[in-house]
């Protein structure tokens, strides 16, 4: 394969994606290349879910421009997508005395930044936010919210394919050459090559490996684990806004948040995540000491979780410019390359890169136009169509009226989180072509629930034969090097 593009974007994560919808207003011709068989595979599935107010960041800086600007976006933007988005607000909460002045001082921050609605609460008024959690102070911020980061990848990602963008995925860049006459070249580990007059690098925890590529030096991205337990959706709603501990100096060393809680829009509540350095940026292995650790954390802010809420735990990578010996948050890197004609550089795009990916969109594309013309296009579409969300959104009624035209809707696939065949189906069949387990759980939900697949991934697997006639071998969990199935299968009927 070999395609011609006025833009194309590396990186398919919620930033990347976000881009692409930008662009996708245009009539320009533009495409996404991603190394994973879907979008959303790496920290923009792997994070808290958390539109940020915009309070923690120094006044002026990149971080708290577009944060907050994203902030505000996230409203129209979900709507549009149809993205499950809630405005709970958040307690960062002073523990002891000691760390009440920090309060203040990230007040003072907020209210530099434009951060609507700060307020420093004492015990009776936090008390009356969240009952029963622990401090003796909080600074309440009401702009605060939770989204789905995997649904919101993905819904970018979808309605900018409806509107004209090309996505590839699994084409994972190994090479980008300069033309003598301007743009660029860009060869992928397949044997296919693009060809594109702009350039935008949103590769995350590899943006500085496209940089090295186009012989560009001083980058380096330094990896930085971060660790969640995921509870039972038995304590859906005793956790009625985001709640972070105030910030300790060994947390705000570590470029981390230090362990919160923070219920998600689907009913589940998170701990987590920690921050710990490492060399490989996909080490995504959970730790029996850090494990216990967000057990202890999470308890001391609310006690009225149990040992068995405790269903799952998981890990993303920050994508840090600091190295361990500085520790800490850089700013934000998003520049027009004076001296790489027509490339765009994105680095260092951590938290809050999911909530400030709307507003890095729009200075994306401010940046492209200095290379390409972007004539809007009328016929733009900002609305795609939400899945239906069978148990949650429907009535008795409407429920019955379903099954009676379509009685896919009255098979159940997964149990715990109750998600019909329909459903699962509309997943598999999804506009991207995404056709892995994990695929299929982001859009559908089915394996999310407290048995985690025991019960689901048998019937899934099933219907995914049914509709492409695959053999053991052509069924993945999340792309070509996690096969679902390795050894040798006994043919149906044969002897065990």
């Amino acid at each position: 394969m070999n395609s011609n593009y006025d833009v194309l974007i590396i990186g398919g994560g919620v930033v990347g994606c976000a881009i692409a919808r930008e662009l996708s207003k245009y009539d320009v011709k533009a495409a996404l290349v991603e190394k994973e068989a879907d979008v959303s595979m790496g920290a923009s599935c792997r994070n808290s879910g958390v539109c940020h107010a915009g309070f923690k960041y120094a006044p002026g800086s990149l971080r708290a421009i577009v944060d907050v600007k994203g902030n505000a976006m996230m409203d129209d933007l979900c709507r549009d997508l149809k993205v499950k988005m809630k405005r709970i607000g958040k307690l960062t909460v002073a523990l002891n005395p000691e760390d009440e002045p920090g309060l203040h001082k990230l007040k003072e921050r907020g209210d530099a930044n434009g951060v609507p609605g700060l307020k420093v609460l004492n015990r009776e008024e936090m008390q009356k936010i969240q009952p029963g959690v622990n401090g003796v102070a909080a600074l309440h911020s009401p702009s605060s919210a939770i989204v789905s980061p995997y649904n919101l990848t993905i819904g970018l990602a979808e309605n900018a394919l409806a509107n004209g963008v090309n996505f590839h995925l699994g084409q994972e860049v190994v090479a980008i050459e300069k033309k003598p006459e301007g743009g660029f070249v860009v060869r992928c580990k397949s044997g296919d090559a693009f060809e594109t007059k702009v350039l935008i690098n949103s590769a995350g925890l590899y943006a500085a490996h496209i940089t090295d590529m186009l012989g560009i030096s001083g980058f380096k991205i330094y990896p930085a684990r971060g660790e969640y337990y995921i509870l039972d959706k038995r304590l859906n709603g005793t956790v009625k806004c985001l709640i972070y501990p105030a910030q300790s100096k060994s947390a705000e060393h570590s470029g981390g948040g230090g362990a919160h809680l923070t219920p998600t829009v689907d009913g589940n509540i998170l701990i987590g995540p920690t921050a710990q350095y490492l060399d490989d940026p996909e080490d995504y292995a959970c730790t029996a000491d850090v494990m216990a650790q967000l057990r202890r954390e999470g308890q001391a802010i609310l006690p009225a979780m149990r040992g068995t809420d405790f269903i799952r735990n998981f890990a993303g990578s920050r994508a840090k410019q600091t190295p361990p010996e500085v520790g800490g948050n850089a700013d934000f890197i998003i520049e027009d390359r004076k001296d790489v004609k027509g490339f765009i550089n994105l680095m260092g795009i951590e938290s809050p890169g999911l909530t400030s990916s709307p507003a890095i969109a729009e200075m994306v594309a401010g940046m492209v136009k200095n290379h390409v013309a972007l004539n809007p296009d009328p016929a733009f579409n900002p609305v795609r169509p939400g899945r239906v969300d069978f148990f949650e959104e429907l009535s008795a009624e409407e429920k019955a009226d379903l099954v009676a035209e379509d009685p896919d809707y009255g098979e159940i696939i997964c149990r715990c989180e109750k998600i019909t065949k329909r459903e699962v189906l509309d997943a598999i069949r999804n506009p991207l072509g995404a056709r892995t387990l994990v695929s299929i759980k982001y859009r559908g939900r089915a394996s999310m629930g407290r048995c985690q697949g025991g019960f689901c991934v048998p019937r899934i697997v099933r219907l995914l034969r049914d509709e492409f006639g695959w053999k053991p071998e052509d069924f993945l969990e999340r792309g070509k090097t996690s096969p679902m199935f390795v050894g040798n299968v006994r043919p149906k009927g044969g002897a065990a």
